[in-house]
């Protein structure tokens, strides 16, 4: 699996041209990042199947924002997509009653160092972004539009390090479904 350079960097506020230094890949930093991709999407399909229920119980919910105990993830959910939700049944496997985590595109956007606003200082920040193959979501078509999707996904000092991660080259991921 190896990273396809999509957007050139922007934000002037690293020492590098966006590229992922070459120490990420020999240091073990890109193994550690795909694990904790790997296990993000898992639990994201665990957030899915819960929510599930509740949204069938709530048809006159327009907006959900639901985040892990530890702030690590967040499924966002606006009227279009929770329609799609409510309307299209999941997948089931052929073996067994549980649902088929699809083939899905992730764009990841890495930076070595990050220093917010604040002076706080995120070392090795990375964002990753998944969706199914083959859908919008309701996020529309353009690198904008999803940009201003995933930041609204998230509040303070969080929302600013995205924006600065927006900035960055994206790296363009895909899993087949398991």
């Amino acid at each position: 699996m190896a990273p396809a350079a999509a957007t050139a960097d922007s934000d002037g506020s690293g020492d590098d041209s966006g590229s992922i230094p070459e120490s990420f890949y020999t240091n073990g930093g890109l193994k550690l990042r795909v694990v904790w991709t790997i296990s993000s999407l898992i639990a994201a399909a665990t957030r899915h199947y819960l929510l599930r229920e509740i949204v069938k119980e709530h048809p006159t919910l327009e907006q959900v924002a639901l985040t892990d105990a530890h702030g690590q993830g967040t499924l966002s959910m606006g009227r279009d997509q929770l329609k799609e939700f409510r309307d299209k049944p999941l997948a089931a496997a052929a073996a067994a009653n549980r649902s088929q985590v699809p083939a899905c595109n992730m764009k990841l956007r890495y930076a070595p160092l990050l220093e917010l606003s604040d002076g706080t200082r995120i070392h090795g920040a990375t964002l990753v972004i998944i969706k199914p193959v083959g859908e919008d979501g309701g996020i529309g078509g353009g690198r904008k539009e999803l940009d201003d999707f995933v930041a609204d996904a998230f509040d303070g000092p969080f929302r600013e390090a995205v924006g600065m991660l927006s900035k960055r080259r994206t790296y363009l991921l895909e899993m087949n479904g398991f």
